[in-house]
């Protein structure tokens, strides 16, 4: 009983900070399963993108009724991580995985670096919200940085939204207010499929879904609603914030 109440708070934290925040939860569910309960890498990896894509789904039906996803960059967008998932899985058993996570996470640390000191965060608090759909970017661009978004998911194991919502704003300039709730519709179809992918290898806790995911489910509800009342600099932080905790644990477990 106290750990189906435990389970579903956890589940409600990571719905709603993964929504807020735009990168899913799964840096938090993974280190749960394979710390407290003991599951193999592969299995926590498999359960935690069941987490995630319950996440997803849910936050994504919140904003769309908020007319704040660009349906052009997220349908673009997820066709490219497919290629580079596939590429990141073969490229996994040829590649040091401690090599590649500790690479990986002082990538992130950098990109955590630059989101503090850079000017573009000034430029984002005093400019008035934009419509879904109404922002130019660079298509090429994009399709490159989710190519290159599915490849460090597959190979990292981790939702790819911790590198495409910064990428998202700072180079394709998208306003967060569009480029979170985007970010989750892309993670919510790469999520679902990867989910499917593991659970049909067997892959997947299945006795830990039904309460982390109902928790995700309800968070992630939260999470949407709460978007539009917190200031876009405190979103900002504590995508940073998911940043630092991903590369500590992507680091730290081969120290």
């Amino acid at each position: 009983m106290i750990d189906s109440v435990f389970l579903l708070f956890v589940g409600i934290i990571v719905g709603m900070f993964g929504t807020l925040v735009g990168v899913g939860g799964g840096f938090i569910v993974v280190p749960l399963l394979t710390m407290a309960y003991g599951q193999s890498p592969q299995v926590a990896v498999g359960t935690s993108l069941c987490i995630v894509a319950l996440n997803a789904l849910s936050g994504t039906t919140v904003y769309i009724k908020q007319h704040r996803v660009d349906y052009r960059a997220g349908v673009s967008f997820s066709l490219a991580t497919i290629p580079g998932s596939f590429l990141g899985a073969y490229l996994l058993q040829q590649v040091s995985a401690a090599a590649f996570d500790i690479g990986f996470g002082i990538l992130i640390l950098m990109i955590a670096s630059y989101m503090i000191w850079s000017k573009r965060n000034e430029q984002i608090q005093n400019v008035p919200p934009q419509p879904a759909g109404a922002h130019r970017y660079s298509m090429t661009l994009g399709t490159v940085i989710s190519f290159f978004v599915g490849f460090i998911a597959s190979m990292a194991g981790i939702g790819g939204g911790v590198v495409h919502v910064p990428a998202m704003i700072y180079l394709l300039k998208f306003q967060p207010y569009i480029a979170i709730p985007t970010s989750h519709f892309i993670l919510a179809i790469s999520a679902t499929f990867a989910a499917a992918s593991h659970g049909l290898v067997g892959k997947v806790a299945w006795d830990f879904v039904p309460f982390l995911g109902i928790g995700a489910i309800i968070g992630a509800q939260a999470g949407g609603h709460l978007s539009h009342k917190i200031k876009v600099k405190w979103i900002l932080w504590g995508l940073i914030l998911a940043l630092v905790m991903v590369a500590i644990r992507l680091i730290g477990k081969h120290l």
